[in-house]
């Protein structure tokens, strides 16, 4: 064994190799998805995780005849490191100079006239067809297998089994055949008489429905296709409760066995079929006879649909935030009156917040596996505190807290960091130049027609100043009782041709994160809403939707504007006049004082 200390996750490489010569394979790529391509997965498709052992939400490994190598990005190096550490995998570390491509690590290391393997039912079309071309250039082609774990895999955990609900009007502000309706126009726009969806969160938007197949993401695993008269969704039939099935006749949907997808589409012909190649499985969308049907390539029309609110919806979120705001309080205090006892551990108070959001009786779980970072661990972006990792909190250094709920109106994601007691010099400056950042983006004032990518400069400048930066971005979009991460917008480093528009809801969390030392980010959710008119046009600024106060205790007052101290004044202002009403009297004098 190569480094020992894990046998097990070299038995599962070496058994996976022993499929190489029936395949006629001399490698085989596992991503870190499902055939929905989501960024979470329900356990059945957590191959990558079963494979190598690691849990991060983004990565892709490779196995050839000698080696294996695992791909993530920089939210996952620290993480990464760790979880591989006595194992046979190498961490190679994407977007940094001397890390090979996969296709690169492959055409080195595999002779020209062989294939790769790969289940293409978790790989998008636009994916394979990227690395079918880079490795042509070597020889080297792509072949399509049965999914090897399927056998391998002793133990699998089966197909997610819950029963669907309908999301209520009250919360989603539209229904679902308003939905449909203004899909088959955007439809219209491409010439399109078929809209298949596989996302996830697409298809429960459209049709209104939530789950629990995915942890933490209210989704229901199936796919749906819209047609101009009538519409078929594809889902196991044990998800459709009677008040569900009775919904989704009235819609005009009619309902399938998941797994008749693929034959489904293969009897389609003469249609003009609307798919996102880079949201479609491979597998689904090779069912699909180009030959006896018009394909047209284009992101589904619901991705930006879903993005921009209704007044329902946005009246919701603002609900949401106010209900957390006041748990999140009531944790800051019990936080600063037990962390002098030395009893509290980084597990101990993820415990205890959720402690405080569950009160509520509109609280229906996490929106993600809560962060709780102390000290060094806070460098680790998305760390996941263990047993073993545990640390004890005590009165010095920073406690990073990233975390979110599910509500049935709306979705919270908040990361704090907090000061427990004293703080080097560095600390201190570090977590300054992280608020300008934050800062200067929630100020940010701009005309319509503009991309996160022109915005994210904002949030770096103060930290690019001290030759400083983080590579995560800057901003993501969130559901409403959806997943946490959600497109199309962003504001991020990399172009994205998506306009911020009003109806919006995006993060703003810029970071610092120091290996062995470290980490720093303060994220609120922020509304795009519109400022006025001004030369050429309209413009557009951001509502911070968020409720909950940010610590002060770290803050270097002279590296403020007086500009910037106005902006954490008026925020932390409303923060007290919006959650007064629901506290008592010692939690708003708590509040009061904290704030200062």
């Amino acid at each position: 064994m190569s480094k020992g200390t894990k046998p097990h996750i070299e038995q599962r490489i070496n058994a996976l190799r022993s499929v190489f010569n029936e395949e006629r394979i001399e490698a085989f790529i596992i991503p870190g998805t499902d055939p929905h391509l989501s960024e979470y997965v329900a356990p059945h498709w957590k191959s990558r995780e079963w494979i190598s052992g690691f849990t991060g939400s983004a990565g892709c490994v490779v196995v050839t005849r000698q080696e294996a190598g695992l791909w993530t990005d920089s939210r996952y190096f620290l993480q990464a490191a760790e979880e591989l550490e006595g194992t046979p995998i190498t961490l190679y570390k994407e977007m940094l100079p001397g890390t090979p491509t996969i296709s690169t690590f492959l055409a080195e290391r595999i002779p020209a006239g062989s294939c790769v393997g790969i289940d293409g039912s978790t790989f998008s079309a636009e994916a394979v067809w990227t690395l079918q071309k880079e490795l042509s250039c070597h020889g080297i082609s792509i072949k399509g297998v049965d999914d090897p774990l399927q056998t391998l895999w002793t133990g699998r955990p089966p197909m997610p089994e819950a029963p669907a609900c309908n999301h209520e009007m009250r919360y989603a502000g539209k229904g679902s055949e308003e939905k449909i309706k203004e899909i088959r126009r955007a439809m219209r726009k491409y010439e399109a008489d078929t809209l298949l969806l596989s996302a996830l969160d697409e298809i429960a938007w459209t049709l209104n429905l939530r789950g629990e197949d995915v942890h933490c993401n209210p989704v229901v695993v199936s796919y749906l296709l819209i047609e101009t008269e009538e519409a078929h969704l594809f889902i196991d039939p044990r998800k459709l409760t009677e008040e569900v099935a009775l919904c989704l006749r009235k819609y005009g949907v009619k309902t399938h066995a998941y797994e008749e997808i693929t034959g489904f589409l293969g009897r389609l012909a003469g249609r003009s079929v609307l798919l996102n190649p880079a949201r479609t499985n491979y597998a689904i969308y090779s069912a699909i006879s180009a030959a006896d049907n018009r394909i047209v390539h284009a992101a589904s029309p619901v991705c930006e649909l879903k993005a921009i609110r209704n007044d329902c919806e946005i009246e919701g979120v603002r609900r949401a935030m106010q209900r957390d705001g006041v748990a999140l309080v009531r944790f800051l205090i019990w936080l600063e009156k037990t962390i002098p006892d030395g009893n509290e551990t980084e597990r101990s108070v993820e415990r205890k917040l959720r402690e405080f959001r569950m009160q509520h009786p509109m609280y229906r779980g996490d929106s993600f596996d809560t962060i709780a970072g102390y000290k060094a661990h806070g460098a680790i972006v998305h760390y996941k505190a263990t047993p073993e990792t545990d640390s004890k909190l005590s009165p010095d250094g920073f406690l990073l807290l990233d975390s979110g709920a599910q509500y049935p109106d709306g979705t919270t994601d908040i990361t704090r960091t907090i000061a427990l007691g004293r703080l080097t010099d560095e600390e201190r400056t570090d977590y300054t130049l992280v608020l300008k950042g934050h800062i200067a983006l929630a100020m940010a004032e701009f005309p319509t027609g503009t991309r996160g990518a022109q915005l994210d400069v904002l949030a770096r400048m103060p930290l690019w100043k001290h030759h400083m930066n983080y590579l995560h971005g800057t901003g993501h979009g969130v559901g409403h009782f959806l997943n946490v991460h959600e497109g199309p917008q962003s504001i991020r480093m990399n172009e994205n041709p998506t306009v911020l528009q009003p109806g919006m809801v995006t993060s703003n969390e810029p970071g610092i994160y120091k290996t062995g030392s470290h980490g720093i980010r303060i994220e609120n959710l922020t509304l795009v809403v519109p400022a006025g008119e001004g030369m050429f046009g309209e413009y557009l600024r951001f509502e911070t939707l968020t409720l909950c106060p940010i610590c002060t205790k770290g803050i270097r007052e002279e590296l403020l504007t007086e500009e910037e101290s106005g902006w954490l004044r008026t925020y932390h202002r409303t923060v007290y006049d919006r959650l007064a009403p629901e506290l008592t009297k010692e939690e708003r004098e708590w509040l009061i004082r904290y704030c200062r």
